[in-house]
């Protein structure tokens, strides 16, 4: 039996299969289901959370979307763009048991420098951190709480 790993996110109702001793969760944005595993739990907790709580709508976010960087082909886990189709966030997850480092801050930094994104979300399920991005002054600021959908665009 699939005992799921407890996160500092609402729970919401996963829908999880098991075939051929494994487990599946249903991607609602990719309408399919995919392997199990604690860094999928996260996202598919995030965006579930993002959508819920902060109003980001799913037909705007994309999973996965591939970059080259430094000639080598990436994946951010999930970018959402706003109605013009600009992004405006960039979100790196971890599985529960990875610690949110400053490696982890480089790694998104690093796929920020492509997408050029204003509002950075990294979080492994227990801990999360926000950024704004200040391109202006090459800067960037740690945020208390992660901006609605609404309020995330504004400002840039």
């Amino acid at each position: 039996m699939f005992t799921p790993l407890p996160l500092n996110l609402p729970p919401y109702s996963a829908r999880i299969t098991h075939r051929d001793g494994r487990y599946y969760i249903f991607d609602e944005l990719r309408k399919k289901h995919l392997h199990l595993t604690p860094e999928e739990w996260v996202r598919q907790h995030w965006i579930s959370h993002l959508s819920q709580t902060y109003k980001y709508p799913r037909s705007l976010m994309k999973v996965e979307s591939g970059i080259y960087l430094n000639s080598l082909q990436k994946r951010s886990d999930l970018v959402v763009l706003n109605q013009q189709g600009d992004s405006v966030l960039l979100a790196e997850f971890k599985a529960p048991s990875v610690k949110i480092t400053e490696k982890t801050f480089s790694q998104i930094a690093n796929y920020n420098t492509i997408y050029k994104i204003p509002l950075l979300l990294v979080s492994n399920g227990i801990e999360h951190y926000y950024c704004r991005i200040d391109f202006q002054r090459a800067g960037f600021d740690f945020l208390p709480t992660l901006p609605s959908f609404s309020e995330s665009h504004f400002g840039y």
